[in-house]
């Protein structure tokens, strides 16, 4: 990333008097498009909680002011994205907590691996697209970085002046395995012909069709018949039951007793002669296949017997007809193959040629059920697809963009491996409006960690507890530019300071470490947020935050590091979140997910966040706003009577899940700021309390 110092203009009105408090640059980068940072040397960094507050501590640490919300985004919403299962999902789709594939140097290869999306974006940018010599071409923003075989590439940039950078020229050539093969090849749909070759893979590669007659003691004849298919992975068992169903055939399912499987498997039967002979006809033999037929029969004999490893697939059977026909329909949709020498037992492998191209040709053409044999993660990067670029060109317009946030620090962008703009989870932040300037005019205090050492070393310190996240969230997004919370964190943890952090994202992964090595000398306390557990309500009212799947897996990730993370379920949105069966499950998914305990917070609109959240309420959900103006009134607080009702519905749903044994329900308004008011494990302090309902502040939607 490039930060350019740029001089502050005596007439800029952002934050003024910033001058005087030790501003030693302003800088704007293309990578956070209509942000400014001004980094300043600080002269202090623990601040003092006021003397009036009730909150159970008296010292906080801001890194930052503001929040560096807005960002430059970098990829058209219909670029695909490789996903962990090797399908293909539009950028645009994606939330986070997906699975996809990024790479991670390995000796002297690198190497796909699966990662998680930490978060999604959107803005709107200059367009541009990249052609490459395959056919494949992508739209980006012109601050897009490309892996080229001479390292990271923006698309655009000059050779000299302000715009020098490394970017995309003729001579370049990407690294991945491209989709140009697959730019004017229609993917396969389950039309009836694909259905019948489906069924003919899969039942002819693993099922079992039985016919016996036997001989009663008393001479009488009697006929056996039975139809079988067990498999350990649903998604093909679904598939096929589902089939057969549209074609007639009902079957049962029953747990399969394979004793010898290290997997449990379950199995679909019927043992009607009627339906053996239906399905005899189904997989019969045809003489022309249709080519549809074809990419079924691929998929289902792929399901059945075929697997993938380090991004080589193969197909396994005995019989020549099943081989005949496998190699014919890997011929039809203009896929090379190879018939390996048979192994001692008969069976031979048909292999696929041309590496991780021909795979994704095989998965967009042919569409196998099971995902988890699609999986390239652990392949080299190694492919002969022509990734050289042929042009850069300038779409003259914007446009709406996308990127995503992983953890390797890149993903597969239309088949080529692509950089993320910036490390940068989103974090909201408590009881702070949302004012233009605190989104785009952010403080960074670049000092505060010698600062913060010069402080603790004082004789007066008396390593009094220490809160992170209290006012504007320590992991904010441009934490990952100036990575100043582990200096923080050894900081205090070096002094014998006990600390607290609170936050919403999942930056916080990256310094679990640092973290755990802290909880080794002082009492730490880990606090996460998750405000409403449907993901279609959540990403409606938090858009492009991390998803409630993400946020459980950052709760799984802090407790496997040794830690105890308490959880705010906040804010409890009336009429929308707070029936017994959305809290109920969120209170089950935090139990299973390892949270140490629980608050349960109300909903409060304080200053302009109000005007905002009525604002998305007329938008979604426009029946409840006379609701919320007559229960809210021009107060910030739900109402007692409100609360009280709350605490009673929550109460039993904590001792259900194992939250019980907490600080009670605090009714008074003078106890809002109550140590009870944070669950078990978010506060150093906290060592038995599990659960509370008061209602204090929580986590501010806009």
């Amino acid at each position: 990333m490039r930060w350019d110092a740029q001089k502050l203009e005596v007439e800029d009105p952002a934050l003024p008097g910033l001058a005087l408090r030790g501003l030693v640059r302003t800088v704007r980068t293309p990578d956070f498009a209509g942000i400014t940072f001004h980094e300043v040397q600080a002269r202090s960094a623990l601040n003092k909680v006021p003397a009036a507050s009730q909150m159970p501590f008296r010292w906080t640490i801001n890194p930052m002011r503001g929040c560096s919300h807005a960002c430059a985004y970098c990829l058209h919403p219909d670029t695909l994205v490789t996903m962990a299962d090797g399908r293909q999902r539009a950028i645009g789709a994606l939330v986070a907590g997906d699975l996809v594939l990024g790479t991670k140097a390995e000796g002297r290869y690198r190497r796909y691996v699966e990662t998680p999306v930490l978060d999604v974006w959107s803005t709107r940018k200059r367009a541009y697209r990249v052609t490459l010599a395959d056919g494949t071409w992508i739209v980006a923003s012109g601050d897009h970085r490309f892996r080229t075989t001479r390292g990271w590439k923006h698309v655009t940039g000059t050779g000299s002046g302000a715009g020098r950078r490394p970017h995309l020229t003729h001579n370049d050539k990407l690294i991945g395995f491209g989709l140009g093969s697959l730019s004017n090849v229609p993917v396969a749909r389950q039309t009836a012909s694909y259905r019948q070759g489906y069924l003919t893979g899969m039942i002819r590669g693993d099922g079992m069709i039985l016919r016996r007659t036997y001989v009663r003691r008393t001479g009488a004849l009697n006929n056996v018949t039975a139809f079988r298919l067990a498999f350990a992975d649903p998604e093909a068992l679904d598939r096929t039951q589902r089939m057969l169903e549209e074609v007639g055939l009902p079957t049962h399912r029953k747990p399969f007793p394979g004793a010898a499987h290290r997997r449990a498997m379950t199995a679909i039967h019927t043992a009607r002669a009627a339906h053996l002979d239906q399905i005899e006809r189904v997989i019969a033999w045809p003489e022309r296949p249709e080519l549809e037929w074809q990419r079924g029969f691929l998929a289902g004999i792929f399901d059945a017997e075929g697997g993938s490893s380090g991004g080589v697939v193969r197909i396994s059977n005995g019989d020549a007809a099943m081989l005949d026909h496998t190699m014919a329909a890997f011929g039809a949709i203009d896929l090379r193959t190879v018939l390996e020498p048979p192994a001692p037992n008969g069976v031979r492998n048909v292999r696929l040629l041309g590496g991780l191209p021909a795979v994704r040709r095989f998965v967009h053409l042919v569409d196998p059920a099971i995902t988890r044999k699609l999986a390239v993660a652990g392949a080299a990067i190694k492919s002969a697809a022509p990734l050289h670029v042929v042009s850069v060109e300038d779409l003259g317009v914007d446009t709406e963009m996308r990127d995503i946030t992983t953890g390797t620090g890149d993903f597969i962008a239309n088949g080529v491996v692509s950089h993320n703009c910036f490390a940068r989870p989103t974090h909201e932040y408590l009881d702070l409006d949302a004012g233009h300037d605190f989104e785009s005019q952010i403080v960074v205090k670049t000092n505060v960690v010698e600062v913060l050492r010069t402080e603790l070393a004082r004789p007066s310190w008396a390593r009094e507890h220490v809160a992170l996240g209290t006012n504007t969230d320590p992991y904010q997004r441009a934490e990952g530019r100036y990575r100043l919370m582990p200096g923080i964190v050894e900081a205090l943890a070096s002094n014998g300071t006990p600390l607290s952090v609170l936050t919403k994202g999942t930056l916080l992964k990256r310094d679990l470490p640092v973290l755990a090595a802290a909880a080794e000398q002082v009492r730490v306390g880990i606090g996460v947020s998750l405000a409403v557990g449907d993901e279609e309500l959540q990403q409606a009212l938090e858009p492009g935050t991390p998803t409630p799947r993400a946020r459980l897996d950052l709760i799984r990730a802090v407790r496997e590091a040794g830690l105890g993370c308490g959880v705010m379920v906040a804010p409890v949105l009336p009429w929308l979140t707070d029936t017994v069966e959305h809290l109920d499950d969120v209170l089950g998914r935090l139990a299973e997910a390892g949270a140490t305990g629980v608050t349960v917070l109300p909903l409060h609109l304080r200053g302009s966040v109000k005007p905002l959240f009525l604002g998305w309420l007329r938008d979604h959900h426009p029946a409840l706003v006379g609701r919320y103006e007559a229960l809210y009134g021009p107060r910030a607080y739900a109402p007692a009577e409100y609360v009280r009702w709350l605490g009673d519905r929550v109460r039993p749903l904590l001792v259900r899940h194992g939250f019980a044994g907490g600080a009670g329900h605090r009714r008074g308004r003078d106890e809002r700021w109550g140590e009870g008011a944070f669950p078990s494990g978010s506060l150093p302090s906290l060592a038995t309390a599990e659960a509370a309902i008061p209602g204090i502040a929580q986590p501010t939607l806009f």
